[in-house]
This record gives C-alpha cells, structure tokens and sequence, in this order.
C-alpha cells in the first residue's frame, strides 16, 4: 500500500512541478516580475497543501484501522478472560485437595496477569490518544496493590517491604506497569530464592534485588529497545524502555546503581513530580 502511495506522490510531485515551470517561462513576458513571483508561490503553497494531504490521508486511514482493529481484540480478549476467572473460581469452591487447590491459584494469578496485560493494551492505545487518566493516588497503596498480584506468580521470591506513603498526581496504570516491569526483572536476574526489597520514604521509591547485577557496560545500554543483559531470559528487552520513557515523561528522576555479582538498586524519585 505504502508503495503505491509513494509512487502516487512522486508522479503527482513532478507533474506539479512542471506546470510550474512551463507556467512560469509562459508568463514570464507577459506579466511583471513581482506579480510574477507571487503567482508562482501561490502556486507553490496549492501544491504543497495537496501534496501533503495525498501523503497524510492514507496514513490516517490506516492508523483508524489499526485502532478500530485493537479495540476489537481487547473487547474480544475482556471476555476469554473474565470466563475463565469465574468458572475456576466456582470450581475451586469444590476442591479440598491442597495440590489440585495450589494448581488453580496459579490459573488464578495467570489470568490476574493476563487481565492486567489487558489493561497495559488498553492503557497503550490510549496514551498514542493522549487520554491518559491523571489522578491524585498513594504510591505505597500501589505498590501493595501490584505485589498482591505479583507475589503468587513468583511465589520462590522473598518480597521485604518497608513502605510510607507518597502522595503524587500522575498516571497511575503507568506507574503500576513500570513497578511490574522493575519487579520482574529483579526476579528474573536472580537466583532461583529472588530476594527483592522495595522501601519508599522521602518521595522516593527504591527496589533492590541480589540478583547478578551489571557492570558499566550493561548500565548504559539497560534502556535501550529490545536489549538485554542475558539472552536467555524470556522478554523481549521493552521493560526498562518503557520505563525509561514514563519517568521522563513524567519528570520521575530515575537512578540505577548496579554492580555485576551483587544485584541492582532502581530508585524513582517523585520529589520533581507536580
């Protein structure tokens, strides 16, 4: 489609310039120069604006169907998932056996999990919008809301909180989404017992974990898109990019110290927050 445009624009580009020109050598006898020159950037500034509108509106109906499209899936997607948390929840009413019983916390969690990516789309789509939900919330509270979910999919994970409250007024799924991002790459560069720390005092939010840690090298290339330290881990070296681009967004000071066999500290520090 996209090359069909281009060819489009290109032949439309040089058929207008032509005109110009043999338009321009016409006149040019016929009518004074300053009227002349005017002419012709009149001219010029009608092809432009055609020029732009034949290059942007197949581009706009694209992006209207990529977005009608998406919203299509997540409806779509709502529904599997809402089915599957409530029929295992009634079927989990009627099993005594603590194995079958740990088996469906976890389908459980999964499906918390998958609710959440759901709203992670859902938030995504909107922020390409600009309507992203600006509320006055506790940062401590989420961070507690984030680990009751977080806690039973890394259930070999020891999580140590020392919490107070931060008051900010910012994007608060965005926020939930980069304390995800930073928690699970603590977990996942770990031992297989992750210990993670997380301790917010003073407008500043801090997660530690023990895990392998990174030398300078790692440290400057951390958020950059589609990197990561370990090859062999699952992801796809997005998180830290996406947090990276909150925080900036959000004027979020964000520090990384890290030293490679003893683990990384993440802090977020809302003290430049409005």
């Amino acid at each position: 489609m996209f090359r069909s445009v281009q060819i489009t624009i290109f032949i439309f580009f040089v058929i207008t310039t032509l005109l110009i020109i043999t338009l321009f050598f016409i006149l040019q006898e016929a009518v004074s120069l300053p009227y002349l020159i005017g002419f012709i950037l009149f001219l010029v500034i009608i092809a432009g604006v055609a020029i732009a509108k034949l290059s942007i509106e197949p581009l706009r109906e694209h992006f209207h169907q990529l977005e009608h499209f998406s919203k299509e899936i997540l409806h779509e997607l709502n529904l599997p998932i809402n089915t599957i948390m409530t029929n295992t929840s009634m079927l989990k009413k009627n099993i005594e056996d603590e194995r079958s019983l740990k088996r469906f916390s976890r389908i459980e969690a999964a499906c918390g999990m998958l609710q959440e990516r759901y709203k992670e789309l859902d938030y995504l789509i909107k922020k390409q919008m600009q309507h992203e939900q600006i509320e006055q919330f506790d940062v401590a509270e989420l961070v507690q809301e984030r680990l009751k979910l977080l806690k039973p999919l890394y259930s070999s994970a020891v999580f140590r909180e020392d919490l107070e409250a931060i008051s900010v007024n910012i994007d608060k799924i965005g926020l939930a989404k980069v304390i995800d991002n930073i928690v699970d790459n603590g977990v996942k560069y770990s031992p297989q017992k992750a210990e993670i720390v997380i301790v917010s005092r003073d407008k500043k939010l801090t997660i530690s974990d023990k895990g392998q840690g990174m030398d300078e090298v790692e440290l400057f290339q951390i958020f950059d898109r589609y990197y990561q330290s370990n090859e062999n881990a699952l992801g796809f070296g997005i998180g830290l990019g996406l947090v990276k681009n909150y925080c900036d967004r959000y004027k979020i000071k964000l520090h990384v110290n890290s030293k490679k066999g003893e683990g990384t500290t993440m802090q977020l520090d809302f003290s430049g927050v409005v």
